[in-house]
């Protein structure tokens, strides 16, 4: 059977990062490539009812109920196949750490990037076990190909090992998680499962059932370009009234500032001259009525600019995107008891935390399928100084075990 680490590290070679600015499903056609390869593998694994959705990018597989276990609810599990737009996911070279020291780890000494422990103190947490790590150009992608690798090894180990009893188990593999469309097209009737995980957590032991609820807000400005040595009471300057919408959204309201429970309003981007800015937002907030409340402060902000300054001088395009799956979860409490369980049997002390941001699992909670999140055993996703500890990732195949023979 193949370690996990291998196929991890076969995964990130395939750059599979999605687009924020796409516009298809999914926003980029290399995410077929692991798409295929995965229906590859798992037809040779001799999974059934593998389906692949050619559209749209998404891979469906059952591993059969083993005999006498037919009658058992049907349980899924899920990872994403893309990696985030926020740093490049081509031409990933990975290294392996053995026996890590506990020092700074150097990742490009050609580039002068290294990855310290004072930055990152969790690092020490590791000392003496292996872990992998970037060239210090890419991220890692074991934001989710850890996930992917994870769930594939599983299927593994259960389809060659039948003496394992073990209910009908649904796997699923999507595309654009990171760009927020993970869920948009996954078939829930098709896969057909009464509950699932999402593999595509942090440290190991970590296990979530709460996220944010989620918005995200196009702010234009319009203004007008005057020539400055003639502008008075005539300019009006789209970039000053963009910063001054900024200056009235809470300072202490920023991701730089909050972490637990606390919500957030993160400019993400910003673009623009005198005559017209654009500013891109997302808001956040694990409390529905918080949330609201943000929201509602968004378009006030707004009204007051446009009340100054002239009907239309700011218009602002507001959409959800998520809600807090907790709302869901609550009334299957169970599953988060198997997880605990799953893990302790592991040697992992379960630890609940709230996720700082969502998954697929809180959508598809929305539409039918409970599905809080299990660890990968990776950190510091979305960039260059990704990591991943080896021995995490061989404990989470022992959890997703545990849990099918649950």
């Amino acid at each position: 059977m193949e370690k996990v680490t291998d196929r991890f590290l076969r995964y990130v070679q395939i750059d599979t990062q999605s687009d924020e600015e796409g516009t298809g499903t999914p926003t980029t056609e290399k995410q077929h490539e692991l798409a295929r390869l995965l229906v590859e593998e798992l037809t040779k694994m001799g999974a059934e009812e593998i389906t692949y959705d050619k559209e749209h990018c998404y891979v469906y597989a059952s591993i059969p109920a083993t005999e006498g276990m037919e009658g058992k609810p049907v349980m899924g599990f899920i990872s994403h196949m893309d990696t985030s737009p926020a740093v490049s996911g081509a031409n990933v070279r990975p290294r392996i750490i053995t026996a890590y020291d506990g020092e700074d780890i150097v990742l490009n000494s050609g580039l002068g990037i290294v990855m310290k422990t004072a930055d990152f103190p969790e690092l020490k947490e590791y000392q003496g076990k292996s872990l992998i790590v970037t060239d210090g150009t890419t991220l890692l992608g074991a934001d989710d190909k850890a996930g992917v690798a994870e769930i594939m090894t599983m299927a593994e180990y259960l389809l060659s090992h039948s003496d394992v009893p073990h209910g009908k188990l649904r796997i699923g593999f999507t595309p654009d998680e990171e760009v927020g469309a993970g869920a948009d097209h996954f078939d829930v009737e098709l896969f057909s499962a009464d509950c699932a995980y999402t593999v595509d957590g942090g440290k190991l032991g970590e296990l979530e059932y709460e996220n944010f609820n989620a918005a995200g807000a196009r702010v234009t400005f319009h203004g007008r370009s005057v020539h400055p040595g003639d502008a008075k009471n005539k300019m009006k300057n789209a970039l000053l009234t963009a910063m001054e919408f900024q200056g009235m959204l809470p300072v202490s309201e920023n991701p730089m500032y909050t972490e637990k429970y606390e919500g957030f309003y993160h400019l993400d981007a910003l673009n623009g001259d005198i005559e017209r800015a654009v500013a891109d937002y997302i808001i956040r907030d694990h409390s529905r009525e918080k949330f609201e409340q943000k929201k509602a402060l968004f378009e006030k902000a707004g009204a007051f600019l446009n009340e100054k300054y002239g009907e239309g001088t700011v218009e602002i395009e507001l959409k959800d995107s998520y809600y807090n799956m907790k709302e869901i979860i609550e009334d299957h409490m169970e599953l988060i008891d198997h997880a605990m369980e799953a893990m302790r049997e592991a040697g992992v002390e379960p630890v609940v935390v709230p996720i700082r941001g969502g998954t697929d699992g809180a959508r598809l909670s929305y539409m039918g399928l409970p599905c809080p999140n299990l660890c990968t055993g990776g950190h510091n996703f979305h960039g260059r100084f990704e990591y991943i500890c080896i021995e995490s990732m061989e404990a989470v195949v022992r959890i997703l075990l545990n849990l099918a023979r649950g």
